[in-house]
């Protein structure tokens, strides 16, 4: 799989099908999706798009570091989640984030996620809540 950076309206369409297929198009369009220190990461197979993640600095107060970043709207096709698509792009991204000395990133995992993403090292960080129109969530970090 070959890592690529690509453009927020590149993600859309993944973001749309995996994550949130009873939303419009319009609620996959992330607030700060276009800002500077924004990145968004594509793996890709034979030139077609199979998994995305996108990263924001964002600070959460829960956390004391200064440098911070949020992944949200990581989603791989399901016909390729058995290819570990999503650690690769985790592995790329950290490379990038370390470069811009963040020293944590976190996300509000899908509670059905929270295995996978303890499985690339991420501890959970308080109690689970709900984001109304798409479920139970947890709050996950990895220090770099």
């Amino acid at each position: 799989m070959e890592v690529l950076r690509i453009e927020a309206k590149d993600t859309y369409i993944i973001r749309h099908n995996v994550l949130r297929p009873n939303q419009t198009i319009d609620d996959c369009k992330f607030l700060n999706d276009e800002e500077n220190n924004t990145f968004h990461l594509g793996g890709f197979i034979q030139g077609e798009l199979i998994s995305i993640a996108s990263f924001y600095k964002e600070k959460n107060s829960g956390f004391d570091d200064e440098h911070q970043y949020r992944l949200r709207g990581m989603a791989t096709l399901p016909h390729y989640r058995s290819r570990k698509a999503g650690s690769i792009l985790i592995k790329e991204a950290e490379l990038l984030l370390q470069s811009r000395k963040a020293s944590v990133w976190w996300c509000n995992a899908r509670t059905s996620a929270s295995g996978y993403y303890q499985k690339l090292g991420l501890r959970v960080h308080g109690a689970i809540f709900e984001i109304d129109g798409i479920g139970p969530h947890v709050m996950m970090y990895k220090n770099l």
